[in-house]
Order: C-alpha cells, then structure tokens, then sequence
C-alpha cells in the first residue's frame, strides 16, 4: 500500500485500484503540492467538520463520483448537496469491501462555520479512524488533545501506523504527541497538521528523533511525499 502526505492532516492510501482519502485540505493550503483535481479515490474520509479538514470534500466527491463517509450529521450536510455519503458514529466500523474503517473518538471541536453570515452549524462530535487494510492498521487520530483512552486504542488494535497532530495550540503538540505514541503503542508515527502556517510550525526531524529515542519509528513526511506501508 502506498500513503502520500498531501499536506496539513490530508493523507491519501492506495493500493492498486482502490484509494482513499482522509481531510482533503488542498485549496487554499499553502504548503500542497496537489490540487484537489489530481486525487482519485473511492472515498472520502472527514474527521469533522472545519475548512482545513472539508476543503476539497465536495469537489472531489463530485469529480469522482466517490462516497463521503463522516459522523451522521456532517454526512447529513453533504447529502443535502446530493453527494453519496455514508453517517455513522463514535465506535462503529464501516466495510469497504477492501478495507474497513472504525470511526474512534477524538477531544477537539466541530462545526462548519459560514463566515458572510456569521452563523456556525453543528457538524456532530470529531473523531478518528482507525483502517485495518491489507493486515496494516493504521490510526488517524485527527485534530485532538492528548486523552487518557489511546491507551485502549492501543490495546484494542495493533497499530502499525499512528498519524498524529503535533502543530500545538490547536491540537496536542510534540511532548503530548510523543506520549501519544507510547500509549497507542505504535510502531510507527506519521507527524501531521503541522507547519502549514505559522502558529503551528514544528521541528519534526527533532520529533522523529525523540520516536527514535524510544524505539518508534517516525517518518517527517514534506507535503507530496510518500511512504510504502508494510506490516
């Protein structure tokens, strides 16, 4: 399987003819490589409801002809825009046939804010996925703090890859992040939602290096990159 870092917290996974991806965030994002265009997948994953996360939802859904799966009321939403989608909800897992998604828990906030009207709409609890793919799992821990239950996300499932925030200020930064890590017992750790501005610019060299210290491998991923994913 093959993940390509897209930039901010939008990751792409595919193998062969099946492709998804999780948050696209391409327009508008200053560090992308990719245009929203250029993503062909099957489905679209969206762990809550803010622009940096729902950018390039609508478009590619549209372009590809590709299901949006989200918490119920953010499906909702993009179902009234006639988008084929898929709601469900803190704990349950959705089969794609090539794979299967677990929609976990996360502590941040979610809404869809329209900004000429200033009004906010409530867009269901965040969360995360975690994909057993290929026997590769992978946890996608989204826009979250750190919380005490990665511990059980991580005697619940045998994570191969964690994909964790570290920007700070808006979710966990890289001390938390390193815990995370150790809880989630991951063996290995994918650095996102970090340095696309400012505010949450990070040193993920020095991050993967301090993995490294306790023996989990960190990969500090440049938008556009990719990383072959093995068990």
């Amino acid at each position: 399987m093959n993940l390509i870092f897209h930039g901010h917290s939008c990751i792409q996974i595919s193998d062969g003819e099946h492709s998804i991806v999780i948050d696209p965030f391409l327009t508008g994002n200053p560090v992308a490589k990719s245009k929203a265009e250029d993503i062909k997948v099957q489905y679209i994953l969206l762990t809550h409801g803010h622009t940096d996360h729902t950018a390039d939802a609508e478009a590619i859904a549209r372009a590809n002809d590709a299901t949006i799966i989200a918490t119920f009321e953010l499906a909702t939403y993009y179902s009234w825009k006639g988008l084929k989608t898929i709601g469900m909800n803190i704990g349950g897992t959705v089969d794609l046939g090539f794979a299967k998604a677990k929609l976990v828990h996360a502590f941040h906030s979610s809404s869809i804010i329209f900004y000429d009207s200033q009004s906010i709409v409530y867009a269901g609890m965040p969360g995360g996925f975690v994909l057993d793919w290929n026997g590769v799992t992978l946890y996608h821990a989204r826009d979250t703090s750190l919380f005490g239950d990665m511990k059980m996300i991580g005697e619940l499932h045998d994570i191969d890859y964690a994909v964790l925030p570290i920007g700070d200020f808006y979710t966990m930064g890289p001390k938390d992040a390193l815990l995370a890590a150790k809880w989630l017992q991951a063996k290995n750790v994918i650095p996102v939602h970090h340095s696309t501005f400012p505010g949450i610019a990070q040193d993920t060299v020095a991050f993967t290096a301090q993995l490294k210290e306790q023996g989990i491998e960190g990969f500090a991923l440049q938008p556009g990159e990719q990383l072959t994913l093995v068990k």
